[in-house]
């Protein structure tokens, strides 16, 4: 019973993020839908013709733009989790306070945390399903399985999302988020696969970036868009990335009833 009531109050904080989305959505049409389709057109097509001009064996064999695309997808995810968790978590205390407000009602910390992360997972999964249709478009998927690539970059979104929320509620100055950006996502968009194959890469930073959360993404929706993901392989990226976003549920659940109960 009291399980129940846990999630139908984690519930009513998501539908009050929704109900906010309602009057802001229209600001997020460039990073929602105008952002992938210029980004996926410059890569693919654009840095795809120059790439596939010089051999496509360092790929697999195929386009640029099938290579590139599902990499696109899995990033795209990890930079609207980071979007999401970050400042709209520190605002909801500083500047809008939604947390605060949502402290007067039934709502425990735990509640909050978990419904503003459903928000987070359903802007993820939007912003991803949208991707998805516009690789179908540009002929930039080769399998059918690209059909679980889709829910494959919304779990690495939400493994990125969880661990940011539980940090971002405890941060106290939001300069702390251009550190995030700037030595977060932008290496591991560089050094995870995303843009080149990390066979590239020297061996020791192979290493590295075989650790990260992006490249588990990348690989995974990879595998499944291009069609030769074996299912040991795939389950193991699901794992690493199931246990990062288990963690962050786990470290936000503490961390928001530290920052946040009266």
């Amino acid at each position: 019973m009291e399980e129940v009531l846990a999630r139908g109050l984690s519930f009513r904080a998501f539908l009050c993020w929704l109900t906010v989305y309602r009057r802001t959505w229209r600001s997020s049409i460039w990073s929602s839908v105008l952002g992938p389709l210029s980004y996926l057109g410059a890569m693919g097509f654009g840095l795809g013709s120059l790439v596939d001009k010089h051999g496509t064996a360092s790929l697999g064999g195929v386009s640029y733009l099938a290579f590139v695309a599902p990499a696109i997808l899995a990033s795209g995810a990890m930079n609207t989790a980071m979007s999401e968790a970050s400042y709209p978590v520190f605002g909801s205390i500083k500047w809008n306070r939604i947390y605060i407000g949502a402290q007067a009602s039934p709502l425990r910390p735990a509640d909050i945390f978990r419904g503003h992360l459903m928000f987070m997972t359903a802007r993820i999964a939007m912003n991803t399903a949208i991707v998805t249709v516009f690789m179908c478009a540009f002929g930039a998927v080769k399998s059918a399985w690209v059909v679980l690539a889709w829910p494959a970059a919304v779990l690495t979104g939400l493994a990125f999302a969880a661990p940011i929320a539980a940090w971002a509620v405890t941060v106290t100055s939001e300069n702390s988020f251009a550190y995030l950006f700037r030595f977060g996502m932008m290496p591991l968009m560089l050094f995870s696969g995303t843009f080149f194959p990390l066979s590239q890469l020297p061996g020791w930073l192979r290493a590295i970036a075989y650790a990260t959360p992006l490249w588990h993404g990348v690989a995974l929706c990879r595998g499944l868009s291009l069609g030769n993901a074996d299912l040991p392989g795939a389950l193991g990226h699901v794992a690493y990335l199931a246990v990062l976003a288990a963690g962050g549920i786990w470290a936000g659940d503490r961390a928001y009833r530290r920052r946040l109960y009266v």
